[in-house]
């Protein structure tokens, strides 16, 4: 009889992510993949709410964390990773190429000369195709860049958490503007994705939902290849590409991007304090692209 894992979601309309809880029912063994810090924008200050939630079910459910997964290194929320492994330990872990998103950022937020681009802020870099378990239950590790370069899915059992690869049917795909994105490689990412068998459970990580609905991050494959506004079977590479950039060129940057890339980069902790014993989080003027 194989093992069985059971998924719980928290959903932060701060951010409109889904944190989850994934775990081996027979062992209690853990993971939780894109955790939350809570972030106030006009007053600096980070919270805990969102994280202190995810804390309170793994005590009362008594899960004991493995890992705590990335999909990848986000624009829209400040990781809550280094606060969780503080309270009860995991390892954090995300996809080798996010040394080339530390490559990059390091240079725009000209970060400080100790931090280094090679990923040992994390725990685990995982490579394409690597296995790993939670408890007795197996998961796989994808990686689906364009939206990033780093980008991973993760398979557990029959599901799929795809980060932000993909979106609800109804709101479509991830963009593929920030730097080191492209639209070619989402689509070829995508499709990877899509042919798992059409069962598969697909988490995703985050819900823009339209006025008609309430958020929502359970579907299928199926469901996506049948009715997904942008890459429904039938769409071809060049069609969505096309899709892809021109609308990517009417959005504005996430809100959060500055403070969450500066942070998520280091696994979810905070830039080292200054002299005075504050962190500083940097922003850097007339650098990144903005569409007007």
């Amino acid at each position: 009889m194989h093992a069985q894992a059971d998924t719980h979601a928290f959903f932060d309309p701060a951010t409109w992510t889904v944190t989850y809880v994934v775990w081996d029912k027979a062992s209690r063994h853990a993971a939780v993949i894109d955790p939350v810090l809570d972030y106030d924008f006009k007053s600096g200050h980070t919270h805990t709410e969102s994280a202190e939630r995810v804390l309170a079910f793994l005590r009362d459910q008594r899960l004991q964390v493995d890992w705590i997964l990335e999909t990848h290194a986000h624009a829209d929320h400040l990781s809550g990773a280094h606060y969780l492994q503080e309270r009860i330990g995991g390892r954090i872990a995300i996809g080798e190429h996010i040394r080339e998103v530390q490559a990059t950022f390091s240079k725009i937020f000209n970060l400080e000369r100790s931090f280094m681009p090679d990923g040992k802020q994390f725990d685990h870099l995982f490579k394409d195709g690597e296995t790993f378990m939670i408890g007795e239950v197996q998961a796989t590790a994808l990686l689906v860049p364009g939206h990033t370069p780093a980008d991973m899915a993760y398979r557990v059992g029959g599901a799929v958490f795809v980060g932000d690869t993909l979106f609800m049917p109804d709101v479509g795909t991830a963009r593929a503007d920030f730097p080191g994105g492209d639209a070619h490689q989402l689509y070829r990412s995508i499709q990877r994705i899509l042919q798992l068998p059409p069962q598969t459970v697909v988490y995703v990580c985050h819900d823009y939902p339209p006025a008609s609905r309430e958020p929502a991050w359970q579907t299928t494959v199926a469901e996506q290849r049948a009715r997904n506004i942008h890459v429904r079977d039938g769409i071809g590479e060049d069609e969505f590409v096309t899709m892809r950039t021109a609308r990517d060129a009417t959005l504005d940057m996430p809100t959060l991007i500055l403070p969450a890339i500066q942070v998520n980069v280091r696994a979810g902790e905070m830039p080292p304090a200054d002299d005075n014993g504050i962190s500083y989080l940097r922003i850097p003027l007339n650098t990144l692209p903005v569409h007007r």
